[in-house]
């Protein structure tokens, strides 16, 4: 299994125990990406206090934030994967989502004839992201969309019925059934308020609109020192363009009711939306685990569109004024508040780490399993 992120390594854990606890399975954890970058807060250690072992770590980070740098990672990426494949032998890759080093991984195992499982296609979003994630699907021999829309769209693309699982998001495996950080805790740890509105921040640059995210992290953060109200702001990913977007939040560390931080463990980040009045950005997270928390979710710009959702997402433009407009429709819109607390998550029911270990346990290496074709 190869994780290049926090979140993605968040979404994954539940996943990783349940193999850990397979006797039929074995795990053998590939660390890469901002996992083991000090600027993004050295991740791969929160996977090691988690008692996972890391069989293997790939330094692919671009130093640059360009679009050129990422692809230039990406073949870095891909080529030393290959070496890590040579040695550790995988009878089966598992990856996740669109990510860029996830891209390098499947081309790699593609062409050294390694079966890939993939976790979350078949889904929809802005950028380049829809591209890398269906080019994935393509490359991948099994599927494990979270949902039957996603598994539909896998199957227009050619894909055979009897390579897709339907088996829904493992990052609600962890909210609905682990105990997540406290109220009292979070308070403690994070310096906060809990009889006051909080909102918790996380935008990512867009690759096809790098040269605006500075100026749209500071759109968005313009709305937050208008509306005043105590802020988590957690650093961007390492795309391109997501270096100037943390210039920028450095420069609003003066307002003293703004918190912001590289990097916070996955639990306590599941733990903050249980308690925020509103998430703000751009976030995939806002779209498939805000649902379970019954957390509004003010949605900025293009990165998530097309995406399954529920009825908690309010979607605006960067404009300072349309995010501020939204935040207060989040917070005291009395209707609004009372759909979002009726929202159903379309995204599973919390046992979907259970069902890709019982189809991975089953699954038979053979010539078919490799050899694909397309179905029509």
């Amino acid at each position: 299994m190869v994780t290049g992120t926090r979140a993605e390594y968040g979404i994954f854990r539940p996943v990783l125990r349940a193999i850990k606890g397979n006797r039929q399975l074995s795990l053998s954890l590939i660390a890469t990406g901002m996992h083991l970058s000090d600027e993004f807060g050295r991740t791969v250690k929160e996977i090691e206090r988690d008692g996972f072992k890391v069989g293997a770590e790939v330094e692919m980070l671009h130093t640059k934030d360009t679009g050129a740098a990422m692809a230039k990672s990406i073949g870095n990426c891909a080529s030393k994967m290959a070496s890590v494949f040579e040695r550790v032998k995988p009878d089966v890759l598992l990856l996740l989502g669109d990510r860029a080093e996830m891209l390098a991984a499947a081309v790699a195992a593609s062409y050294m004839g390694i079966p890939i499982a993939h976790l979350h296609g078949g889904e929809v979003s802005g950028s380049v992201d829809d591209s890398v994630r269906h080019a994935i699907t393509k490359l991948a021999h099994v599927h494990f969309p979270a949902t039957r829309e996603s598994a539909d769209r896998i199957i227009k693309m050619g894909e055979d019925r009897s390579r897709i699982f339907v088996v829904g998001a493992p990052a609600l495996d962890t909210i609905l059934n682990e105990r997540l950080p406290g109220r009292a805790e979070l308070s403690k740890k994070y310096g906060l308020d809990l009889s006051k509105p909080v909102l918790l921040v996380l935008q990512h640059p867009v690759l096809t609109e790098a040269g605006e995210a500075a100026g749209q992290m500071k759109e968005t953060l313009d709305a937050i020192v208008e509306l005043k109200h105590q802020t988590i702001v957690i650093y961007p990913n390492a795309d391109a363009g997501g270096r100037r977007m943390i210039n920028v939040i450095k420069k609003y560390a003066r307002y003293p009711f703004i918190k912001s931080f590289r990097s916070i463990p996955f639990s306590d980040y599941l733990g903050l939306m249980g308690v925020a009045g509103v998430m703000v950005g751009n976030s995939s997270s806002g779209i498939i685990e805000a649902p379970s928390f019954r957390l509004p979710v003010v949605n900025i710009g293009s990165r998530q569109k097309g995406r399954e959702r529920s009825t908690n997402v309010i979607d605006v433009g960067h404009s300072r004024a349309e995010i501020v407009k939204a935040v207060k429709k989040a917070l005291y819109d009395k209707k609004f508040r009372e759909k979002v607390r009726k929202c159903k998550n379309p995204y599973g029911d919390g046992k979907a780490s259970q069902r890709i270990v019982k189809v991975l346990g089953e699954m038979k290496i053979t010539p078919e399993l490799l050899q694909k074709k397309i179905v029509y």
